[in-house]
Order: structure tokens, then sequence, then C-alpha cells
């Protein structure tokens, strides 16, 4: 089928404004270049407060659509994989929304944080419509030169995006928290992060995984993942889900602790739930929603923790977590959370729907 001359994609105009369907033309390659035909697109909370705009150099008017799919409609040049091994086009692949990582700065270089690079680019987020078409919600993706894709194979395009961005940023952080054989794990949230940090920490050895979360809807995805044991703490105080994590854990507290919420308290939450001398995570704190108070002596000091921020994900993670996946026991898991699928048309809905937690995940098809 012969390639048409523009594209309908769901175009972001500025914070707090209704996502609209715009045409838009279709790009000349660059060499060493490829254009995706997207199949699906992941809705995202980052997508949320991109609509709230809580983060920082977004450049409006941005196609949302971070996580993608498709198969390559066009590709000119060399256009490689990992292994150097051409892509050519008809190939189903995904691709690595962090680009331009310059591998010759400081934070590169000397402190390997390559999610600090500050010459990193991000489709769907730190793209633009000016930049071209850079986000998933949309019919196709131009892949810029340098862009890592890698082939999906046998991972289906619904099993991929139920993983879509929580993953790879999951595995990220059950990698800081360096989970051994049977500790204890406690997670807290159990939205698309939450849930597969739940699924992670099993995979990696954990003894049992806790989750604290809510509604309960959400908390029988957290058992379907592996959670042994869920609290929902809607009506409790701090001090009764303290006593409930100690009951867990023999009076002492977590092992390890992941937090995966969003909530400034739940980082304090967090500490005071983890064991002395174990390690904590943060992770779902992706945007500023303000501060939380806690006591250092106490909370920190005394009790000689370990915690560890975590920011993001690199193409490590992207590749474990599509790796991952071609694991048969591994894509089941992924495949039993809930996709609900929306239409270009429906972005709005999709956004309204994945903020107000009505969904595990939302997924855009490039269709009106």
């Amino acid at each position: 089928m012969p390639i048409p001359k523009t594209t309908l994609a769901a175009v972001m105009p500025a914070p707090n404004c209704d996502v609209e369907v715009r045409e838009l033309p279709l790009p000349e390659l660059e060499p060493d270049s490829a254009l995706l035909e997207v199949e699906l697109s992941e809705v995202c909370g980052t997508d949320v407060h991109l609509l709230h705009g809580r983060l920082a150099g977004v450049p409006y008017p941005i196609i949302p659509g971070h996580v993608s799919a498709g198969v390559l409609a066009k590709v000119r040049g060399r256009f490689l994989d990992i292994d150097g091994k051409p892509f050519v086009e008809g190939d189903r692949v995904t691709f690595l929304d962090v680009h331009k990582t310059c591998n010759r700065c400081w934070h590169c270089l000397v402190a390997k944080a390559t999610t600090r690079c500050p010459e990193r680019k991000v489709y769907g987020i730190t793209y633009g419509v000016d930049d071209g078409l850079c986000g998933g919600w949309s019919q196709f993706v131009y892949l810029k030169p340098g862009v890592r894709a890698i082939r999906l194979g046998d991972v289906t395009t619904e099993t991929f995006i139920a993983g879509g961005c929580s993953l790879p940023t999951s595995l990220h952080a059950v990698q800081r928290a360096d989970i051994a054989f049977a500790d204890t794990v406690l997670v807290l949230g159990a939205g698309p992060v939450g849930l597969s940090a739940v699924a992670l920490a099993n995979l990696r050895g954990a003894g049992r995984v806790l989750c604290i979360a809510a509604p309960d809807r959400r908390l029988e995805f957290a058992r379907k993942m592996g959670a042994a044991v869920t609290l929902n703490f809607e009506g409790m105080d701090e001090a009764q889900r303290l006593t409930w994590v100690r009951e867990q854990t023999s009076g002492r507290g977590a092992d390890v602790t992941i937090e995966c919420t969003g909530a400034p308290q739940a980082v304090t939450q967090a500490m005071r739930y983890t064991r002395d001398a174990g390690r904590v995570v943060v992770v779902g704190q992706y945007t500023d929603h303000g501060e939380t108070a806690f006591n250092p002596h106490l909370d920190l000091n005394k009790k000689h923790l370990d915690v560890l921020g975590c920011w993001g994900s690199d193409y490590s993670h992207f590749h474990c977590a599509v790796e991952l996946l071609r694991n048969e026991r591994a894509a089941a898991t992924w495949s039993s959370l809930e996709l609900r699928g929306y239409n270009l048309a429906q972005a709005n809905e999709a956004l309204a729907d994945v903020a107000a937690g009505k969904t595990i995940k939302a997924t855009i098809a490039p269709t009106v």
C-alpha cells in the first residue's frame, strides 16, 4: 500500500487544553532514519501530567505517546539494531523514546547516569510538533537518526504495550533496590509501575511481596501479578498501616520498600515501613506534587537506611523489558493486565479515564 503524504495525529496544543486531531505532513526522511506506522501507543500517567502542565521544558504543542509499537513503513539508509543488523521495511518494532543522549558529557561518562544527560530528548514529551512526528498518538512516527529500535518478533503488540513505560521504569527501580533472595518487598501503589514492580520483585527472588494501594480492584491486579498479601489503605491512618506492615514482617518492617505512588507523603511512609538497615527506592515522584516532612534522626539515620531515587530508564531497561516479554511466563503475567482501547478522537476520554483510575492501562489506536 502506498504511503500517504499526510497523517492524522492527536495533538496537545497547550496545558489544560483539549487534545485535538490534526492532519500533519509526513516528513522527508533523513539518511539513516525510518517511518513507523503505528499499531498501538500507550496512555501513560505522564501524559496526564503533560495535560496539566506539571512537567518543565515541554515544547507545546506536542504529539503525546512516548511508548509505541508498529511496522516500519519506510527505511532510508542504515537503520540498525543493537547488533548492527539492518532493519527492513515490514519489521514490527518498538523504539526507545529517549533520544540524543550524548555519551560525552559528565553525567554520561563520569556519573554513568545517562538519564540525567542535559541533551536527552524524549519522544512524546520534550519533542514538539515543530520537531516533526515525534509522538505515538499518530498514524505515523518519524524515527530520527540515532533512535534505538528493537524487533518485537513473537511479542505481541498488546503484550508489549501492557508492559509499556511502566515495565522498564520498574526494572530500573528493582535493579536499584538490589533485592536479595527471600527478601520481603513492600510495594506502595498499584498503578502500572507498582504492578510491574510487584511482578519483577518476585522474578528477582523475593520471598514475599506485599502491596499497599487502593481501590480494591487495583489490589486484585496486584495479587494477579504476584503480591502475597495486600492492604487497602482507605480509611486507615498511618499508625494502622505501620502496624499492618510490622505484623507481616515479624515486627521488623520490609527489607525493601519501593514507592510507586506519586504522593509525597508516601516517601516518608516508605522509610517508616522499612526495617532498620533496609532499602527504599523512590520511583513514583516523576512530577512535583509538593514537599513532605520526615524526622532525619528517627526516619533515616537511626534506622541506617539506604534511600535511593530512581529517574526514568535507559536503553538497557528498554532492551531487558522486551527480552523479558519473550519469556512465556512473563508474557502471560503482563498480558493479564487490563487494556482499554481508544482511538485518536477519544484521546481526551482516555486521559480522563487514566487520571480517574478507571483503567489499568489505556491505549491509543491510530484511527478516528
